[in-house]
C-alpha cells in the first residue's frame, strides 16, 4: 500500500472539497493518506497526522510555495512529490486541480516520471568563521538588502577565486529549478530543470559590466557583504531565512540530496513555458498544458 502524505496552503479557496475528494478517492487505490498539522481539521474526522519520514510520496496542494516547503519536509528522502495547483502559476506542479484524480491514479499505476532536481546547501558563517545557520534550497538562495534603497557591495568567489565585486541590489544563487524564479525576474538565464548548473544572477546590478553567470555544479561560491546596509537578508526558496552582517559569509554548493518531483511523460518544460510564461510569444489559442 502506498503512504502519501499531503501538504497543502489553506488560504486556496476550495480545498476543503480537494480534501474530500482525495480521502475518498485514495481507498479505492490503495493508498494510505496523512495530514500535516495544519490540514487535519480541513481533512476531517480521523484524518492521521503525518511523519515526513514514514511516507512513500507527498502531493501538495497549493501552488509552487507549497511544493518547495514539502522538498524541505522530505529533507534528504527520495519520496517523489506530486504537485497540484490551486492558484495561478504553479510552475513546479504537475496538473490543476480538477484533474487532480487522474493524476493520482496515473501515479499509483506507475504511468510517471520521476526527475532528480539539483538542491543547494547554503550556509552562514559569522566573523569568526562559526557557522550559524543551515539551508537547503530547491529554487535558489538570495542575499539581499532589506529597506534601505543603496546599493549592496558583495566579494563573490568561485572555488577560492575572485569572480568579481558585485554593485547590486542583492544576488541570486539558484538552480535549474530556480531559474525560471527570481533568477528569471533578475535577468538571469532560463536553464532547462534537470541539468546540473549553479547560476549567479546579480539583482539591479549597478554596472554593464555585471552579467548572468552559470558555473559548474561542482562550484563552492561565496559571497561577503563589503559595505552597505548594516544588516542584510539572507532568503531560501522564498521563504525561510536570516539577517546576514557584514564580515559574515554565505558559502552555498551543490546538495548531496536531490528532490524528486514526479511529472508524466505527455506534459513537457516547453509546454509549461509556453503555458504559464508566455514563453516565445503569445499562447496558441487551443494549445493547453495537460497534466
Amino acid at each position: 500500500m502506498t503512504r502519501i502524505g499531503v501538504v497543502g496552503h489553506r488560504g486556496y479557496e476550495g480545498l476543503p472539497g480537494v480534501l474530500a475528494t482525495l480521502r475518498a478517492l485514495a481507498p479505492t487505490l490503495g493508498v494510505t493518506l496523512s495530514f500535516e498539522d495544519t490540514l487535519r481539521d480541513l481533512a476531517g474526522a480521523g484524518a492521521p497526522a503525518m511523519d515526513p519520514r514514514q511516507v512513500d510520496a507527498m502531493l501538495t496542494l497549493g501552488g509552487d510555495g507549497t511544493l518547495l516547503r514539502a522538498a524541505r519536509l522530505v529533507e534528504d528522502r527520495s519520496a517523489p512529490i506530486l504537485g497540484v495547483n490551486l492558484g495561478r502559476l504553479g510552475f513546479l506542479t504537475c496538473c490543476p486541480a480538477d484533474r487532480m484524480q487522474d493524476a493520482l491514479r496515473r501515479f499509483v499505476a506507475g504511468e510517471h516520471v520521476v526527475e532528480r532536481r539539483m538542491t543547494l546547501d547554503a550556509l552562514v558563517r559569522d566573523p569568526l568563521g562559526v557557522e550559524r545557520a543551515r539551508w537547503r534550497a530547491l529554487n535558489d538562495v538570495v542575499l539581499h538588502k532589506g529597506g534601505f534603497a543603496r546599493v549592496v557591495t558583495m566579494h563573490v568567489q568561485a572555488d577560492g577565486e575572485t569572480v568579481a565585486r558585485y554593485g547590486a541590489d542583492g544576488v541570486v544563487l539558484a538552480t535549474p529549478t530556480g531559474s525560471t524564479a527570481y533568477n528569471l525576474s533578475a535577468g538571469g538565464p532560463v536553464v532547462f530543470p534537470t541539468l546540473e548548473t549553479i547560476l549567479v544572477t546579480a539583482v539591479s546590478a549597478h554596472t554593464l559590466a555585471i552579467r548572468p553567470l552559470v558555473l559548474p555544479p561542482s562550484s563552492e561560491v561565496v559571497v561577503q557583504a563589503e559595505d552597505g546596509p548594516d544588516e542584510l537578508l539572507v532568503t531560501v526558496d522564498g521563504q525561510v531565512g536570516a539577517t546576514f552582517g557584514v564580515g559574515e559569509t554565505l558559502v552555498v554548493r551543490r546538495s548531496p540530496y536531490p528532490v524528486a518531483i514526479v511529472r508524466f511523460r505527455d506534459g513537457s518544460f516547453f509546454a509549461t513555458m509556453r503555458e504559464k510564461l508566455h514563453w516565445g510569444g503569445l499562447l496558441e489559442r487551443d494549445e493547453h498544458t495537460r497534466c
